[in-house]
């Protein structure tokens, strides 16, 4: 792992809540991958997971809700507790007595207890320790409770990593499925996919990534005019040869499981 790799992945939450804030307002528009997996999420809990009435439910990281009015569309519950780094996101939101915020940092944060269903979509690849806030989320949810996430691995903005050196470093599917086995749940489904957005230029590719905060740059990384152009040469090794557009990848994963006792 790069020096560059290990002070990104090293970023603390305050940096990340100030890029994602950046990008309020221009997320949706432009996060068209994080609106398909949030459908395929969506998609895959109403095949696995029974949809009788929730009490409390548990959502890491809902940002300007794509998800949540999934949800809040297909699932019933008394209450839904909304996780966020920042407290912008809650403009995206009604007023709401079933709707109770829990803003900060979910790692430091005391996790809601006595849950029903824990959903998280595109936000946990940003955890620095998964494993600890995975036995958090096994110790809150009821017996027969459900984990639902969608995150992302391996291969995800390969492009960027390759050309800058800089980005996240993911768990494999299979460890975090074990590791899950580990702290007492069943995996009812472990998906993963690769899908791939298409530019006109690379500056394209850079404007993308800003617009939906997900910078795998770390912080101090500035770029600048000669920096700038060595990243628009290098990303001609991602042009398609047929539409001549430059692709970005993105790697997608989804898992359901339910705590055994």
């Amino acid at each position: 792992m790069s020096a560059g790799a290990e002070e990104f992945t090293a970023m603390n939450s305050k940096q990340i809540a100030q890029r994602f804030a950046q990008a309020n307002l221009s997320y949706e528009q432009h996060a068209l991958v994080q609106s398909t997996v949030a459908a395929e999420l969506m998609h895959f809990m109403q095949q696995h997971v029974a949809q009788p009435h929730l009490q409390r439910v548990l959502e890491i990281g809902c940002g300007s809700g794509l998800f949540t009015r999934l949800f809040m569309q297909h699932y019933s519950f008394d209450h839904l507790f909304l996780n966020d780094l920042y407290v912008e996101v809650k403009q995206h939101f009604p007023e709401s007595n079933r709707l109770l915020w829990e803003i900060g940092n979910i790692e430091t944060l005391p996790l809601p207890q006595s849950l029903d269903m824990v959903l998280s979509c595109s936000a946990l690849q940003w955890i620095s320790d998964l494993k600890a806030l995975l036995l958090n989320i096994a110790q809150a949810l009821n017996p027969s409770g459900h984990l639902c996430f969608a995150s992302y691995t391996d291969n995800n903005l390969k492009e960027i990593k390759a050309l800058t050196g800089q980005g996240l470093d993911y768990l494999p599917l299979a460890k975090v499925c074990e590791l899950l086995q580990s702290l007492g749940f069943d995996i009812l489904l472990q998906i993963e996919k690769q899908m791939t957005l298409y530019f006109e230029h690379p500056k394209q590719v850079l404007q993308h990534i800003k617009a939906t905060g997900v910078q795998a740059t770390a912080q101090g990384f500035r770029w600048t005019k000669s920096s700038l152009q060595d990243f628009y040469t290098g990303y001609q090794q991602f042009q398609d040869p047929e539409s001549k557009q430059y692709a970005l990848t993105y790697h997608p994963v989804y898992v359901i499981a339910r705590k055994t006792a």
